[in-house]
């Protein structure tokens, strides 16, 4: 495998250069608030900068969003908010490409069926949370899970 092989990698996170550009729009937007002359107008600014302030956080908190952790057995890790959840490859249910209609574009989003403490639930994961084209993911899962 070579570096550029997108079997290769392992953890898949929103990419640091845009956490970085929503930061620094945050900050920006920030200075504007206490720059407009309009109660509205700094209501509006002020929230703004508050919830790119907000996403870049979340982006931060939940690095890597997803990762293979190699080994036997492999484990599927998964971050959010609360930290990281493990899955088993027995966990799994079923992991699909799926395409939404949005902004009137097909986007492609990683779908996730995993066992949860014995409930179902369904994660899923666009091309922020990955910074890759979730095809690509897709394929290094399923090298992973067939182990």
């Amino acid at each position: 495998m070579t570096a550029a092989d997108p079997s290769s990698r392992l953890s898949w996170s929103t990419p640091p250069a845009a956490l970085v550009t929503c930061g620094i729009g945050a900050i920006v937007l920030a200075a504007a608030t206490f720059l407009a002359n309009d109660g509205p107008g700094r209501l509006l600014i002020g929230l703004a900068a508050l919830g790119l302030l907000c996403l870049t956080g979340v982006g931060l908190r939940q690095r890597p969003r997803l990762a293979v952790e190699p080994g036997n057995p492999v484990h599927i890790v998964v971050r959010g908010l609360t930290g990281p959840q493990r899955y088993t490859p027995q966990q799994i249910l079923r992991v699909r490409v799926v395409n939404y209609r949005r902004l009137g574009r097909r986007m492609p989003m990683l779908e996730m069926d995993v066992d949860h403490l014995g409930e179902e639930r369904l994660i899923i994961f666009g091309r922020w949370d990955l910074g890759a084209h979730p095809e690509d993911v897709l394929e290094v899962l399923r090298i992973h899970l067939a182990r």
